[in-house]
């Protein structure tokens, strides 16, 4: 893809103007006499050389591989404040070449971004009222702001089909009655499917603007349909249903983000007292498309799960050595904010140890006695899903289905220069309570399996779709679901083209692991 699959979510912190102006003036941190003196940060006036600066002078303290980062000479990274682009364009260049230089697991060499960290601009998000804004897809408050669906692409370069892979609750397509498993066979009255490379701008672009108009296949019957761009406010639960497998009730949630507390809590809490109350014994926790989000949104799943009795370790988070010896001085420039919005010191004040960072269990929820849970994973599974899986897996059997996940133990905060922009560097890494972690290459399924079974697609929710078919067969091999209500599923494909994904339409959604550090 050649956007970020980070850079237009985020969370909005408050933050008192006054406090971070002078945040973003003051660039450098408290010298030390033994350290090499930065001889080429000469005194400016320029907005985007501070800017500039800023960004590598945080990096070089609360970036977890900062060790690996040169000298603020042998970087210099006001050079990346010439040329034509807009503000945001400079620092993602910046930011980009920061993460280039550290050799570290968030530089990848066939993108042109980091893996992990990503700068945001807190303007550009999207409305909860009007829908004026750029972004799209669903942030982590809630807010839609686009048509509604996610597509993704099965096939070769030269020979692929157009599937849709969700559709957001709530949004215009689900309104209009779209779902999971739909093919699209015309954009805007062009077919395509013959260059993926060369058509997939051309496909986001149209997916993106105000109108669009679809051609697809339902369950063998074609429709035209034409939908508007429009605001709205989503469920992050895709489908939540109970299969029963001979004496098995087998809970299954289809779980699209990590939202925030007031969007996803209840929501989650919800679907667990149902089921409680229809004895489910075995748990299928469908992640697919799932990017992360909130660490306490991930921390109250992980406390609905786990059976009772559960204790101990959750996980712990390790910052690295200059943040953990409270050496990260430039941590003054940024207020620290408490629940009630108020300033209360700064992020310098923090704890960064392993200690201060362990978050130990507290069972809640009315589900008490699961045992067995299997994840539904793929390529863009990531972050606060993952550290659910992480932290489950020493007290719980834990399987995966799928394919590999994306493969992010690293968290981060908001750091917010010219009470503009949010910039997320990576730092932290996150372990079990067995110290397990590093997955930087994806957690690897016990059973691998595709999107599709015989050409077909078949929605959240199915117990024909071929992942979560193989997740029942696990919790209980040989046993037939009985007493789901037949759901329809997409016309099998006459074409000889293997279905094997290819891209998605992902860049607009948010991946990542955010740490809500909220002080007393």
């Amino acid at each position: 893809m050649k956007n970020s699959l980070l850079k237009r979510y985020a969370i909005c912190s408050v933050f008192l103007t006054c406090f971070l102006f002078s945040g973003c003036k003051k660039n450098k941190p408290d010298k030390d006499p033994e350290a090499p003196q930065n001889t080429k940060q000469t005194p400016t006036t320029n907005r985007v050389e501070l800017t500039n600066d800023s960004l590598f002078l945080y990096a070089k303290e609360v970036y977890f591989w900062n060790e690996a980062l040169p000298t603020y000479d042998a970087f210099e990274p006001r050079q990346y404040g010439s040329g034509s682009g807009t503000d945001l364009v400079k620092y993602e260049t910046n930011l980009y070449n920061i993460v280039k230089t550290s050799k570290s697991p968030d530089y990848l060499n066939n993108v042109p971004y980091p893996k992990y960290s990503y700068i945001f601009d807190k303007t550009d998000k999207n409305p909860s009222e009007s829908a004026p804004a750029a972004s799209s897809s669903v942030d982590l408050e809630g807010n839609g702001n686009d048509v509604g669906l996610r597509f993704g692409y099965f096939g070769t370069n030269s020979g692929y089909s157009i599937f849709v892979t969700a559709v957001y609750p709530n949004s215009p397509a689900a309104q209009s009655g779209f779902t999971r498993g739909d093919e699209i066979l015309e954009i805007n009255g062009k077919t395509y499917g013959t260059n993926f490379n060369a058509e997939i701008d051309d496909i986001e672009g149209a997916v993106a603007g105000a109108s669009i108009i679809l051609k697809g296949l339902k369950a063998g019957v074609t429709f035209t349909k034409t939908l508007n761009k429009g605001v709205y406010s989503s469920s992050p639960i895709y489908k939540n249903t109970v299969f029963t497998a001979g004496v098995k009730n087998i809970g299954y949630l289809a779980y699209a983000r990590f939202s925030n507390q007031v969007n996803s809590e209840s929501a989650l809490t919800n679907v667990f007292s149902d089921f409680a109350a229809k004895g489910v014994t075995d748990l299928i926790i469908d992640l697919r498309y799932n990017g992360g989000g909130y660490i306490s949104t991930a921390q109250h799943l992980i406390n609905l799960i786990a059976p009772s009795g559960t204790s101990g370790v959750m996980f712990t988070e390790h910052y690295n050595s200059t943040m953990q010896s409270k050496k990260a001085t430039i941590l003054k420039n940024q207020p620290a904010i408490n629940d009630q919005g108020l300033v209360v010191g700064t992020y310098f004040d923090e704890d960064y140890s392993v200690s201060g960072n362990t978050t130990t269990f507290q069972k809640t929820g009315s589900l008490t006695g699961v045992r067995n849970v299997v994840f539904i994973v793929e390529r863009y599974t990531a972050s606060a899903s993952e550290l659910v899986i992480n932290s489950l897996k020493p007290y719980m059997n834990v399987k995966l289905v799928g394919e590999a996940s994306y493969g992010k133990p690293v968290g981060f905060f908001p750091i917010t220069l010219e009470n503009k922009y949010e910039v997320y560097f990576s730092m932290f890494e996150t372990k079990n309570s067995k110290g397990e972690g590093g997955y930087y290459n994806g957690m690897i399924p016990d059973v691998s399996a595709g999107e599709f079974a015989n050409d077909v697609m078949y929605d959240f929710g199915n117990a024909n779709d071929n992942c979560t078919a193989k997740a029942i067969n696990l919790l209980a091999p040989g046993v037939t679901v009985t007493g789901q209500a037949k759901i329809a599923a997409a016309q099998k494909r006459s074409t000889s083209v293997s279905l094997q994904a290819i891209g998605d339409r992902a860049n607009n959604e948010f991946v990542g692991m955010i740490e809500n550090r909220k002080s007393k």
